[in-house]
């Protein structure tokens, strides 16, 4: 009888565990979350939040047809990019700031849905790098990073990701503004990834062919999805194993009229259904080699991955204290 029942029983217990473990996490976050200021930040402001907007917008016009990589689109927002680094004097990385590489992605669906490959190749797949060298520990590094590809048009439709990632890679180049002209104590790398969308395939590329060997990367900042959010809320991620990180950001916070929350970095075993995105973004393959990572990102909205993630619907106040998060956190960073 006893052998008959342990089952259901066990069940039971995963089933109220996991549904405890979602709610005592969902508090965690709640109780952690500061709270945006009564008041704009007394500091000057470091970003040009019209050319913020004009980046994002440029980089998810139907020209770019959803930057799916390889697509002539994708070649577009790629001269876009290199464009800017060039703009703002920024230094290759070795020969040039093109690193190129080609991958086979293996898909599920493909392998059940007839009519749909289960291996597509991606021969001309390319990550754009480039940076400013420090003024006092040049061969010690800081990475923001932001990918640049999307998903592209499927079925005639055009999937154009302003937030997705339009909105990362805008508030990369305007972090890359700043220390352009206001260079800091490290040296501070700028990554365009390509291939997030199948599989992180650009981040794994660069961690497995670094232009500098990993263990002088003091920290990845990556930001993927930044732009959006009903509740004026962007999620630190990477901060729960992290006092220091976390203390950070917190002090970059300060004055922003954002809400900043902590959290989606924890296994199911603690976090339950709160979803963990250490490997769901391209800081994924740096956390695996060991490197520091801090992600940047807004929880799902109606529009993520539909071919209404355009400009129009970001709130301009939300993505430009989000930019101005980012480069104060990195020069919090960089005084470490």
């Amino acid at each position: 009888m006893l052998r008959r029942w342990l089952p259901p029983a066990v069940a039971i217990c995963l089933i109220l565990g996991y549904n405890g473990a979602t709610a005592l996490e969902h508090r965690r976050m709640d109780a952690t979350t500061l709270q945006p200021a009564a008041a704009a930040a007394p500091a000057r402001h470091r970003v040009d939040a019209d050319r913020l907007f004009a980046t994002v917008r440029s980089l998810s016009a139907p020209e770019m047809e959803g930057r799916r990589t390889g697509t002539p689109g994708n070649h577009r927002a790629q001269a876009f990019i290199l464009a800017r680094f060039r703009q703002l004097g920024l230094q290759p990385l070795g020969a040039g700031y093109e690193q190129q590489f080609s991958f086979v992605h293996r898909s599920i669906l493909g392998t059940v849905m007839p009519g749909r490959p289960a291996k597509l190749p991606y021969p001309d797949a390319t990550n754009l790098m480039a940076m400013v060298r420090g003024t006092a520990q040049p061969d010690a590094f800081v990475i923001v990073s932001a990918h640049y590809d999307h998903l592209g048009v499927r079925q005639g439709r055009t999937f154009p990701g302003a937030d997705d990632n339009a909105s990362g890679v805008a508030a990369m180049l305007e972090t890359a503004a700043y220390v352009a002209t206001h260079p800091l104590r490290h040296s501070v790398m700028f990554i365009a990834f390509d291939g997030e969308e199948q599989g992180l395939q650009g981040s794994k590329y660069f961690v497995a062919h670094p232009p500098v060997a990993l263990d002088r990367v003091r920290l990845v900042i990556n930001l993927d999805m930044v732009s959006r959010s009903d509740t004026a809320t962007i999620v630190a991620s990477g901060t729960s194993s992290d006092p220091a990180l976390k203390e950070l950001v917190s002090k970059a916070a300060l004055g922003r009229r954002l809400s900043l929350a902590f959290g989606h970095d924890r296994p199911i075993y603690l976090a339950g259904g709160v979803e963990d995105w250490t490997n769901q973004s391209d800081q994924g393959p740096f956390h695996d080699a060991g490197v520091r990572t801090l992600y940047f990102g807004v929880e799902d909205h109606p529009d993520y991955h539909q071919p209404t993630d355009t400009a129009d619907r970001i709130p301009r106040p939300f993505f430009t204290e989000v930019a101005e998060l980012v480069v104060q956190t990195l020069i919090e960073a960089d005084a470490l």
